[in-house]
């Protein structure tokens, strides 16, 4: 997209979705947890669902393409950019709500799955603690069916709202229509369906005892990951039969660095920024990382990250 073009279309863009997000060439570094990688042609953060599809409606009439993004925590850009359009799902549609009576909860896409699990808390709802603590968005974890500690998203979605883009139509799914499996999900294979909206059903619990094991597995969190520096959560997926982190620290492999990235001496299964990293610098180690896996155990490590954009 020329420079020329990118600015005629954000005006276009402002104009029509005021009170949007519409910048050129956003650097998406801001954008993501693990702080690497490009600018992206033209970025959108929607106010609303009607801001979204009217937005989605003319990039699509113009044919350019459009990455969808939640918190950015489970994505790593690489360091040509991005070409077309970034369309960010936050802060502005992150509303929450429960129904007490049927001990559900909604909430928009853009919400935390964080804000959404103590929330949950705060009125006797039980499911959300093992995800209490997993960073990004309740639209980013639907994606990739996120989950830590024994619990995942399929386990407490009932149903979700979706905008689908090819018929121009919100329809609502249910959770079996999503075909949920490990970090995997029918929103991977069908990027026309955008999610709105999530449904959960959860159980009544007391509020202490809810609380007091989300403080416990934050404990644990805290005192066996990262927390302190820029990544990407846990890189690999989890190979059949063994965990990755455990068979990158059986190749000695803790504490390898490329560049500003570096596997983590805390936990192996992390790679960190530990300032100045380059996407490249990352994707570098992720290569050294499975090359060391497969020659030390034959176990092929997967990126558990979404990796997009252009090299330089």
């Amino acid at each position: 997209m020329k420079e020329n073009g990118m600015e005629k279309l954000s005006a276009e863009l402002k104009k029509i979705l005021g009170g949007s997000r519409v910048s050129v060439r956003e650097p998406m570094y801001l954008h993501t947890s693990m702080r690497v990688g490009g600018s992206a042609d033209l970025y959108l953060r929607p106010r609303d669902e009607v801001s979204l599809m009217e937005a989605l409606c003319l990039l699509d009439e113009r044919q350019i393409p459009c990455h969808i993004m939640g918190a950015g925590t489970n994505i790593v850009v690489r360091d040509g950019g991005i070409r077309g359009a970034v369309l960010q799902i936050g802060k502005d549609m992150d509303a929450i709500s429960s129904d007490m009576d049927s001990n559900s909860l909604t909430a928009g896409a853009g919400a935390q799955l964080a804000a959404v699990a103590k929330y949950a808390a705060q009125k006797g709802l039980s499911g959300l603690e093992p995800m209490s603590g997993i960073p990004g968005t309740v639209g980013g974890a639907l994606f990739m069916n996120a989950g830590a500690y024994g619990g995942e998203m399929s386990q407490v979605v009932t149903r979700a709202r979706v905008y689908d883009r090819a018929a121009h139509i919100v329809r609502t799914i249910s959770v079996y229509e999503m075909r949920l499996g490990y970090r995997s999900s029918i929103f991977q294979a069908h990027d026309e369906y955008i999610i709105l909206s999530v449904m959960f059903s959860l159980k009544r619990k007391d509020i202490d005892s809810i609380k007091s094991k989300m403080r416990q597995l934050a404990k644990r969190r805290n005192s066996k990951q990262p927390m302190d520096m820029p990544s990407a959560g846990s890189f690999f997926k989890r190979p059949a039969g063994a965990f990755a982190g455990a068979l990158i620290e059986r190749a000695g492999l803790k504490g390898l660095s490329c560049g500003g990235a570096m596997v983590s001496e805390k936990h192996a299964g992390f790679i960190v920024n530990t300032g100045g990293a380059k996407a490249s610098d990352v994707l570098a180690l992720m290569r050294r990382v499975q090359d060391a896996v497969r020659a030390e155990s034959g176990h092929e490590l997967e990126p558990e990250p979404r990796i997009i954009g252009e090299d330089v």
